[in-house]
């Protein structure tokens, strides 16, 4: 096992706690004016799929599992899970709904996203920061609203909500943040 700070925690590490492994699903650190600053951890136990949140001090040591990081290409759904292929070996793995959790929405056929594996199964999976994705529903611009100020609700291809500037229209192709489903840029292509 390797020791690491808490305030480098990410979403997607594989952390040991008391001795049974959990993903982290989300960090943040907060640093209050005064006290001492904290990282929030929300994670998910593998074995059991319990949710648990956990605070530490930034400073604190935790355990980082060894965990391997493989690219693996998103094939396709099915009653057993999401299956995956490993472009180099050609091996296949199946992640199950509960492993991909939200991050299901923004899988698209061929897309190369990166699998944790121990002891050869797949514990959590890391998308890539943008997508692309096609608007398909928005509400239309409100007279002297201004593009730098506000935004406007929409609806992804994929069935997600995101707040795109007023310029944006339905059929438009944008780029959206997977971390936080947020719009980036309009796409180039």
């Amino acid at each position: 096992m390797v020791k690491i700070i808490a305030s480098s925690v990410r979403k997607g590490n594989v952390l040991e706690v008391d001795g049974k492994l959990y993903v982290v699903l989300t960090a943040q650190n907060f640093h209050p004016g005064k006290g001492t600053p904290v990282t929030q951890v929300d994670m998910r136990r593998i074995v059991d799929g319990v949710k648990v949140s956990e605070r530490w001090r930034t400073t604190e040591q935790v355990e980082r599992a060894f965990v391997e990081d493989v690219n693996f290409q998103y094939l396709y759904e099915d009653g057993e899970g999401f299956h995956f292929m490993n472009p180099e070996t050609y091996d296949q793995v199946v992640v199950s709904e509960e492993t991909m959790g939200e991050q299901k929405a923004y899988l698209q056929e061929g897309m190369t996203c990166i699998l944790s594996i121990h002891e050869g199964v797949p514990l959590a999976l890391e998308l890539p920061r943008h997508v692309t994705l096609e608007i398909v529903e928005t509400e239309p611009v409100v007279k002297g609203q201004t593009a730098s100020s506000s935004y406007k609700p929409a609806i992804l291809s994929n069935g997600l909500r995101t707040m795109v500037p007023p310029h944006i229209d339905a059929g438009t192709r944008v780029v959206i943040a997977t971390e936080d489903n947020s719009y980036v840029e309009r796409a180039k292509d």
